[in-house]
């Protein structure tokens, strides 16, 4: 008999562990190659392990709840393969290699545990540098959950510590507010009131907006552009396009193929702030925020939208969509995006004031297309006629995007949609 170790695989850009969230299968259970094992979710998407081969399950080395690192060995499976067999041991050598393996994985996971990452009531992570400084200057962990981050991901980088140190002993008035953060009032609870516990993906949300909020100087900017166009050209061609390519054609695509061609035109929209670096990416992944069956929004990510054709780009949309309503995106799915855009329009909002997707710098709402009286300026002269119009509302960082970028942006948009050709051939 051989033994194969299930490891957690990597899964994604950025994604170094997970949280074992259920077992579905037990000791002694026989498992099938390419069957799920174990249920695991990060702090994006939940996702099943599958098994690489058929075997029997005799090691379970993480409990549930657990965090596991990314390449770390979660069970072991017993198969019949003769391919990886040992020197042949006796039944009590064997028991006590079994026992010497779980153990060495139990310390390894302990040491990980401790050394690699380090968890926060409120779902943040820390490396072992900033839990260090964090002890050393005697900050808290409540008081530690409030540092704003720069980081990937919104976590804390030495040079934030260090800000923060310097910040939280520039008076003693700061020092005491900051050591002390003010709680939250306390909410009264009637007897006809329902208490409803947050969900795992819903307590992460709540975090991330906050960090994002602290970590990001937002501003806006929005400007109304005319789609009529669009309206009219879409209406024409959606019967024949649904026949030829199978696919619903949505205004979906054709926003994010005008935000797509915008971000070349302004690459400096494209970009993530590191500390005091900035990273300009080289690919433009549009984030495309999408709801989920619990209520929760979830942002997938359509790869290289700048390489897209109009047809492409609906099939991307359609298909990333589709697989978030019945939750079946993959953590690669939801990675790498450099700029996201939100349609508030769906839920009727002529426009919003969205909350930036940690590391980008920018994000777009595109509110609900209107049927409203606009004037037409002609060679004849001006005439008052009926327009189909949207707002975009331009969220941006002005840490590193002044108002005169975050405003050419969203113009450069709009004057995409605008001079959409009714006699477009896809």
């Amino acid at each position: 008999m051989a033994k194969f170790e299930l490891k957690l695989p990597k899964m994604g850009e950025s994604v170094a562990e997970a949280t074992v969230t259920n077992w579905l299968k037990n000791i002694g259970d026989a498992i099938e190659a390419d069957e799920p094992v174990l249920e695991i979710a990060t702090d994006k998407v939940d996702s099943e392990v599958p098994s690489e081969v058929d075997g029997v399950l005799v090691e379970i080395l993480f409990n549930t709840d657990d965090v596991v690192q990314v390449g770390q060995t979660m069970a072991i499976i017993e198969t019949n393969s003769d391919a990886t067999l040992e020197p042949t041991q006796s039944a009590d050598q064997e028991t006590e290699s079994v026992k010497q393996v779980a153990a060495t994985v139990t310390a390894a996971k302990d040491t990980v545990a401790a050394a690699v990452v380090v968890s926060s009531t409120q779902g943040r992570f820390y490396s072992p540098l900033v839990k260090k400084m964090a002890q050393k200057e005697n900050i808290l962990q409540a008081e530690l959950d409030t540092v704003p981050g720069t980081g990937k991901d919104g976590r804390v980088s030495k040079n934030d510590m260090l800000a923060y140190i310097k910040s939280r002993g520039a008076s003693a008035l700061v020092s005491k507010s900051v050591a002390a953060p003010t709680q939250a009032a306390p909410v009264s609870v009637n007897g006809g009131d329902e208490i409803i516990e947050m969900t795992r993906m819903g307590k992460l949300i709540a975090h991330h907006m906050v960090a994002s909020v602290q970590t990001s100087a937002h501003v806006q900017s929005f400007i109304e552009a005319d789609v009529t166009n669009i309206w009219n050209w879409r209406k024409k061609v959606k019967a024949s396009f649904m026949t030829r390519e199978g696919e619903n054609l949505t205004f979906t695509p054709i926003f994010m193929e005008a935000v797509a061609k915008a971000l070349k035109d302004f690459p400096m929209m494209n970009i993530a702030l590191d500390g005091d670096n900035i990273i300009k990416r080289k690919n433009i992944n549009l984030g495309m925020a999408a709801a989920l069956p619990g209520g929760n929004l979830i942002v997938p990510v359509i790869k290289n939208a700048d390489q897209l054709n109009l047809v492409g780009m609906t099939k991307a949309v359609n298909d990333l969509a589709a697989r978030a309503r019945d939750n079946k995106l993959k953590p690669d799915d939801i990675q790498g995006g450099t700029y996201t855009v939100t349609n508030v329009g769906t839920f009727g909002s002529i426009m919003g004031t969205p909350i930036i997707n940690q590391p980008q710098v920018g994000i777009l709402a595109l509110g609900a297309i209107r049927k409203v009286p606009a004037v037409i300026e002609t060679a004849d002269g001006d005439f008052i006629g009926i327009r189909y119009k949207m707002f975009l509302s331009h969220s941006y960082d002005h840490r590193v995007v002044n108002g005169a970028l975050g405003g050419q942006f969203v113009k450069a948009v709009a004057d995409y949609l605008e001079a959409w050709d009714v006699n477009k051939e896809i």
